[in-house]
This record gives C-alpha cells, sequence and structure tokens, in this order.
C-alpha cells in the first residue's frame, strides 16, 4: 500500500490566471524494518487541472450534445480526470507527468510540487440553485497492470475580469534581474507578478469613493434622502449607508436592507425567458425608525459567496433590496414637558394606516486577496488516498 497525500499549501482559493502550487507525497507506511521484499512500486503519477459544470434539469433546458465517447473510455487503465463525475469537463489543463516508475521502500516517502497557472478563460467556482461550477485538480497514479486510481482535491477560483495575463511583457523580460536574490527566488518574485497586479487593480476599483444620493419617495410624497459612498466591493467589505427622514414630508415607520443575488440563465437556455430564475439573500438588516431624524446600517458582504460574473449559460448580478414602511397620516411626536417631575411613558397609535414599497439598487461585488477567503473556504486543500 501507498498513502498519497496531497497539500495546497497557500490555501484552497486563487484568482484565475494566479500561480497555484500542490505538494504531492508519496510514502510506504510500512515499517523500515520490513524486509525488501515490502518495497512499493507505482508506474507512474501525473496532474491536472479539470472544471465540472452541472445544471438543474428541472430549471435549465440546455441543447442536446452529440455524446460521442472514445472506444477506451470504458477502460479502467485510461486516465480519465473526470470519471465519476457529475455534468461537463467545460475546462482542463493538460496533464504534467510527475514520475515514472517510483519505488518506495518500508517507511520511505517522495514529494513532487506540481504547479499550473489557473486558466483564466474559465468561469468562477460557482454553486447556485440552478448551475454549478467546481474546480479540481485531479492526480492520477497507477501500479502496472492495475486499474488507475485518482485523488481529486477541491478548490475555489475566483475570477476578477481585466486581470492581467500570467505571460510577462516586453519590458520585463529585458529587464535586469536582481543580483542579490537565488534564481529561484527571482522565479517566484516574477511568478507572484500577475497577482500583485490583480490586487492592486482591484484595491484601486474599489478604494475609489463618490457619495451617491437617492431621494426615497412613494405616490404621497418624499420619504427619505439616502447616501452611500460607493457601489463597488470587495468580498469582505462592509456596505454602509445612511438614511436623513428629517428631509421626507412622509413618517418612515421601519426599513429593511437586504443583500441579495439574483441567478439568471441566459435565455436560449431557460425554459422561461427573459425571467430571473432564482434570487438569494445574503444579510438583512431591520430597523424601526419612527420619530428618527437619520438612521445607517451595515451589510457585510460574505467571504463564501461569488462575485459577479456572466458566461453563456448564467449571469450573476448583485443588489441592495429596500423596503419601507410608511404612514399615511403624519404621526404625532411625543411631547416632553420641561418640568415633569415624574418619569413618563409615551404609548404610540394602536392602528395605523401604512404603505409599503420597495427599491433595487445595483451594486458589484468583486473578489478580494485568496488568501484572506480562504480563512472562510468550507475547502481544506488537503486530501489523500491510499493506493
Amino acid at each position: 500500500m501507498i498513502e498519497v497525500v496531497a497539500s495546497m499549501a497557500r490555501g484552497p482559493v486563487f484568482l484565475a490566471g494566479e500561480l497555484m502550487e500542490c505538494l504531492i507525497t508519496f510514502r510506504n507506511p510500512m515499517s523500515h524494518v520490513s524486509t525488501s521484499a515490502s518495497s512499493e512500486i507505482l508506474a507512474w503519477a501525473s496532474a491536472q487541472i479539470h472544471c465540472q459544470f452541472h445544471a438543474s434539469e428541472s430549471r435549465v433546458s440546455l441543447p442536446s450534445r452529440d455524446n460521442k465517447q472514445d472506444v477506451q473510455a470504458d477502460s479502467d487503465t485510461v486516465l480519465i480526470p473526470n470519471r465519476g463525475e457529475r455534468g461537463q469537463c467545460v475546462l482542463d489543463t493538460p496533464p504534467k507527468i510527475l514520475f515514472c516508475d517510483l519505488c518506495l521502500d518500508p517507511g520511505e516517502s517522495k514529494t513532487y510540487s506540481y504547479g499550473e497557472i489557473v486558466p483564466v478563460d474559465g468561469p468562477p467556482s460557482f454553486r447556485g440553485q440552478a448551475v454549478k461550477y467546481v474546480y479540481k485538480l485531479t492526480i492520477g497514479c497507477q501500479r502496472v497492470n492495475s486499474p488507475i486510481k485518482l485523488l481529486r482535491v477541491p478548490f475555489r477560483v475566483l475570477v476578477l475580469q481585466g486581470m492581467p495575463e500570467a505571460s510577462f511583457t516586453q519590458d520585463e523580460e529585458v529587464s535586469p534581474s536582481n543580483p542579490f536574490l537565488e534564481e529561484e527566488e527571482e522565479a517566484s518574485r516574477r511568478d507572484a507578478r500577475p497577482l500583485e497586479r490583480a490586487l492592486d487593480m482591484l484595491m484601486v476599483s474599489t478604494s475609489r469613493r463618490c457619495p451617491h444620493m437617492f431621494n426615497i419617495t412613494n405616490v404621497r410624497g418624499k420619504v427619505a434622502k439616502f447616501c452611500i459612498f460607493k457601489t463597488m466591493y470587495r468580498l469582505g467589505e462592509d456596505i454602509i449607508g445612511t438614511f436623513n427622514f428629517s428631509e421626507g414630508d412622509i413618517p418612515c415607520l421601519q426599513y429593511s436592507v437586504s443583500l441579495q443575488s439574483e441567478e439568471e440563465i441566459q435565455q436560449e437556455y431557460q425554459r422561461r425567458p427573459g425571467q430571473p430564475l432564482s434570487v438569494a439573500g445574503h444579510g438583512r438588516h431591520l430597523e424601526s425608525c419612527l420619530h428618527t431624524a437619520s438612521s445607517h446600517f451595515s451589510l457585510p458582504v460574505p467571504l463564501n459567496v461569488t462575485p459577479g460574473f456572466a458566461t453563456n449559460v448564467v449571469t450573476l448580478r448583485w443588489r441592495l433590496h429596500f423596503e419601507f414602511v410608511t404612514a399615511r397620516e403624519p404621526a404625532e411626536p411625543p411631547v416632553v414637558r420641561q418640568n415633569e417631575s415624574k418619569a413618563t411613558v409615551w404609548a404610540g397609535a394602536e392602528h395605523v394606516e401604512v404603505d409599503t414599497f420597495s427599491w433595487d439598487l445595483p451594486i458589484k461585488i468583486l473578489p478580494t486577496n485568496p488568501a484572506l477567503a480562504s480563512y472562510e473556504s468550507q475547502f481544506t486543500g488537503t486530501n489523500s488516498i491510499n493506493i
């Protein structure tokens, strides 16, 4: 028996275009005092990335595909990375051979490093109500005259529109290298440049602040003035907005703000064209505001949600959903007498005629530093198998 352990040391979340590294260890668990006859041999091992697409048949109508399968696909000795997986493989990288003919004595282990650029032309990881995109690193191993064994390590991919390509420009290629760095350190520094550029672009895009003012009105008049300083946020940021009810003519009894995502299937794939497929909530703020001059709310953007994106099948959009409850008649404010010697309790009206209305404000949700998103990931970045 051989134990195979794959571990992504930096975490299980990556930006598209970033270099993904994984350490793969093969170990013979037999005691070192065993005889040489207990040595284990593997013929070969390879690794590659692939993305699986799955759609709910009850919600999405996908066009029929010609299922032309390889005549060898049913053989257990043919490497098929997505064997046994649900859905379709929409993206895969060329397999990289880790070794051929590996012999491990009892207690011996060997570790190999696998590195691959996460493709920039693929979709992000997404688990919606109708569509799923799931990324996995698949490691294939085989003994001589034995079936292929597959070790899968799921991970998450964040896609940032406009991220620089992994290749270097002409100026960067001819620029002098740092003589004080070793060759490996210099190569590592160059590999990190695309990620650094992407994070810089992300910080610049989400740091711009400009007040956006909105008048909240209904059929009876003005309710409040709403202010929000930006409409583009990173994962993990707080969305902050303020209401000024003193400028309103209609008393507001209560308001709520919800962070929502809308998953919409493209028209050519949808059974009911033109209609949003599903809406999911990711946090809500509720507050009573009768006789309140001003109020504010703060909604965090979860680290485990998917930023907005669009593919040929599905589009994910984000918005703030507001709901207001207003009184039809002016509300009498509580009266406090200056020379009152005893404490008094103000009681509100028992019956109030109200109106309710809602409003949606589109916003953009962008990725964040993948190292930060790894803290809230459902994946561990480590998996193992016995062969």
